[in-house]
């Protein structure tokens, strides 16, 4: 045991080093609809949930936590985010006896059509093209004992803008440990995500006409080089603690703190309250300390939401609901519905 604790030390202290001085490149990461969450109920604890998601849900908080599932489970999502942007994901995952469980998801934007402007005709010209924004993830997680959970997550990234593109690779790794320190219910989880190559926009876009000073000779063709950046990297630790007042009400108080390498430190907490298991009630709220002197710069604000999980003759369907505060656009909507068989 204590084996465990000094390898999760030396793995959290390394990682760290990756996240120095995150804040002060705020908005620069490449694949930023990488951290657009899914699904309502981490969403209402305001991504608190690392060590206690489940289900398919988990897969974008934390890949190990899929581990603890049995069955075959289906899940789809649907957020009204920012700026008229709607946020679709589609799941789907199995326990194979032996081997562990795996899943595939798939979350995609819509940004709708987007006019064509030049200098010529700063009103439009015509013509409009529609972003692609998706995210393929290919997910495997595996009890190493009754209370250890470790997961992987391999996600294609593909990003469209008109007649650029670019697509990488990044990786979410995830482990969790339940019951610690032999208190039930108490869960400590870690997770590291993003990781991979950088992006770089190509395409037929990027060629322009242009004529050199320097030169004697008449226009040509150019092609510009995009940058490349990294993908928005975060280290996220979570504490759970679930608390049984009696057979029928149940409380569940979740934190986390997520270190990014381009954006602030964060700590979230969440509480959850449940009735019979099937009726839920949830809030949140995450800090930036950071930002306490300009709260512009963190758009969101408390989240909250409801849930509801019915066995239908062996199918068990749940149904949530949350709603997350955001300054300068509308508010954000969430419902996820959720089938395990």
């Amino acid at each position: 045991m204590k084996k465990i604790y000094l390898k999760l030390f030396m793995l959290i202290l390394a990682a760290s080093t990756v996240f120095a001085d995150g804040g002060v490149r705020n908005g620069t990461g490449a694949a930023s609809q990488l951290l657009i969450p899914v699904g309502a109920r981490g969403i209402a604890m305001s991504g608190s949930t690392i060590a206690s998601s489940t289900g398919l849900e988990a897969l974008y908080w934390n890949p190990a936590n899929l581990g603890y599932d049995s069955g075959t489970s289906v899940m789809f999502s649907y957020m009204s985010h920012i700026a008229d942007i709607g946020v679709s994901y589609f799941g789907v995952s199995s326990n194979l006896e032996g081997f562990g469980s795996i899943a595939l998801t798939l979350k995609s934007l819509s940004v709708g059509s987007i006019n064509i402007t030049t200098v010529d005709n700063p009103d439009g010209n015509g013509r409009s093209f529609k972003p692609t924004f998706m995210t393929l993830g290919l997910t495997y997680s595996r009890m190493l004992s009754d209370r250890i959970s470790v997961g992987i997550t391999m996600n294609y990234i593909s990003e469209t803008i008109d007649l650029v593109s670019s697509s990488a690779l990044g990786f979410n790794f995830g482990v969790t440990y339940r019951n610690l320190a032999n208190i039930n219910g108490f869960n400590l989880a870690m997770a590291l995500k993003n990781f991979g190559p950088q992006m770089r926009y190509d395409g037929s876009g990027l060629y322009l006409n242009a004529t050199p000073e320097s030169l004697e000779r008449g226009q040509a063709t150019y092609k510009m080089t995009a940058a490349a950046f990294d993908l928005p990297s975060t280290l996220e630790i979570g504490l759970s603690y679930n608390y049984n007042f009696n057979a029928s009400n149940g409380l569940q108080l979740t934190t986390t703190y997520q270190n990014s390498n381009y954006y602030a430190d964060e700590y979230k907490v969440g509480l959850e309250y449940n009735l019979n298991s099937m009726f839920f009630v949830r809030g949140g709220y995450a800090f930036t300390p950071s930002f306490s002197d300009n709260t512009d710069y963190n758009i969101y604000g408390i989240t909250a939401g409801l849930g509801l999980k019915y066995d239908l003759g062996g199918t068990a369907v749940k149904v949530d609901y949350a709603f997350r505060q955001t300054k300068f656009f509308d508010n954000n909507h969430i419902i996820s519905l959720q089938f395990g068989f």
